[in-house]
């Protein structure tokens, strides 16, 4: 025995869900495609990055460096020179870490939307299925496994390049870290 409400209630939740998976196709795959746009932009940074360090230039550095020296140049009333110190370090360790957000962020969201790249296109090929529709099931299925690709190549060469750029920071970090020592020495 069936029980009418209960299978019309299931039935308008399906559909429900089904109209927002619809709804979510297009901006998944518009993310999908900024994923890729931003990661070209993460890798022009990059290789500017790394031509610079090539020849000797570390901007994270020098610019601790003349925050350092504005600090030890202030005049009288400012908090020790440890603590304007210890600012600028703190300041160069949360630009650092800012500046690597932007790509840790593809690292997470690359594989969900990825999946979610796969998955409704998915749901609407097994519509097309259902109504003989072939040709639509394999445009769809096609755009859901290209989109699970490319959401995982964005991910993986996110990580990649954080892995470099984390190890960057840390070695600026460690000679701002020394320089403010050093000038501590120095004045103490």
């Amino acid at each position: 025995m069936q029980n009418l409400p209960v299978d019309a209630a299931i039935h308008s939740i399906e559909t429900l869900l089904y109209s927002i998976s619809n709804l979510l196709y297009l901006p998944v795959l518009l993310g999908i495609a900024a994923l890729v746009l931003h990661m070209l932009v993460c890798f022009g940074t990059f290789a500017a990055e790394w031509l610079e360090r090539r020849r000797g230039v570390r901007m994270l550095v020098a610019t601790a460096k003349q925050e350092m020296a504005a600090a030890l140049a202030a005049k009288e009333g400012q908090p020790a020179l440890d603590a304007r110190l210890e600012r600028v370090v703190q300041r160069a360790d949360a630009s650092g870490v800012r500046r690597l957000d932007g790509v840790r962020f593809v690292v997470r969201v690359g594989p969900a939307l990825g999946l979610m790249g796969t998955l409704i296109p998915m749901g609407i090929s097994l519509a097309g299925l259902a109504q003989g529709n072939l040709p639509k099931m394999a445009e769809s299925m096609t755009t859901a496994f290209t989109a699970t690709v490319v959401g995982l190549a964005c991910s993986v060469s996110a990580y990649v390049l954080t892995l470099v750029r984390e190890h960057w920071l840390r070695s600026d970090l460690t000679e701002i870290a020394f320089a403010a020592e050093t000038l501590l020495a120095a004045e103490g």
